[in-house]
């Protein structure tokens, strides 16, 4: 009887713990699927569909697309845009992070909603103030006509409206992380004798090495794919100002649709260089972390 007893106990204890673990599953599962075929519909058959217009006149047509010299063009300013405004945001951030985390100045909480407004800013917006204060009847436009110096329509006028849309990506990743990390270390490297040189390069920098990667990665990709501010200041002159985004939508408003994705499957392979790179970042820091943990545990 007591046997009898303890069994239907127990099976009334186990059936409510089986029933959740069903219950998680089934959810599990049904989250998955709905991922996967969102994934599916909004990047599996984009993706497919641009290489598939890409190479529907065959490889020839897709490797004289690329060749052409307006596309070529492009992409030179392209490569260029991005190599002048990812260092200069990289020493931005650095430096806005820094100030942020490790000083208390007044106006502390100003320059953090500053370095928020690109987001909330929207890029058209962003290059129409350019054009504002450096375009021909603008702030400054009278005095640089005289001074012989041309901002809009040209490649200085790019590289300011990327450099606006992509500042915060450095300093936003790296502000948290800074904060988290603290200042101890920072204090201990200055009892020791370090000067705030010394501090930053041997002790700051090696602690925040993966962040700053990783906000380089995606500054990066936000300069080579920005159309919006772009598209307003550089006046899309074929072979001087039209960047890779700007290039791909005069082939497509002429048309000349698989020269158009052909020329977009680059911006395509750099997006999957930026997750191939991300992902890297984070298995490293990931492993950093866990070696570091073992570490600190001990034997």
């Amino acid at each position: 009887m007591a046997g009898g007893i303890g069994s239907q106990l127990g099976a009334v204890s186990r059936s409510p713990r089986r029933e959740h673990l069903s219950e998680a599953r089934w959810l599990r599962i049904t989250l998955t699927v709905i991922a996967l075929i969102f994934l599916g519909l909004f990047l599996g058959m984009p993706i497919a569909m641009v290489l598939a217009q890409a190479l529907q006149k065959g490889f020839a047509f897709y490797g004289r697309s690329l060749s052409d010299p307006d596309a070529l063009s492009a992409i030179r300013l392209t490569l260029t845009v991005a190599a002048v405004s990812v260092p200069l945001n990289l020493l931005f951030g650095l430096a806005a992070a820094w100030a942020i985390t490790k000083f208390d100045f007044f106006g502390k909480k100003f320059l953090i909603t500053l370095i928020d407004l690109p987001f909330s800013v929207s890029p058209v917006i962003a290059g129409m103030i350019f054009v504002l204060l450096f375009g021909a009847q603008g702030v400054w436009g009278h005095w640089l006509a005289e001074q012989g110096i041309k901002i809009i329509f040209s490649v200085p006028g790019i590289i300011l409206a990327t450099l606006f849309v992509t500042f915060p990506f450095v300093a936003r990743e790296l502000i948290p992380l800074m904060q988290s990390q603290g200042t101890e270390e920072e204090y201990a490297a200055v009892t020791l004798g370090a000067n705030g040189w010394q501090t930053f390069w041997r002790v700051t920098l090696p602690n925040i090495k993966w962040g700053v990667l990783y906000g380089v990665i995606l500054c990066n990709a936000r300069a080579m794919g920005e159309f919006g501010a772009v598209s307003v200041v550089s006046g899309h002159i074929r072979g001087l100002t039209n960047t890779i985004p700007l290039h791909v939508e005069i082939l497509y408003n002429e048309y000349n649709f698989t020269a158009a994705f052909a020329v977009a499957s680059i911006l395509m392979l750099l997006a999957f260089v930026t997750l191939i790179l991300k992902h890297w970042v984070e298995w490293r820091a990931e492993l950093e972390a866990i070696a570091a943990g073992k570490e600190i545990a001990g034997p």
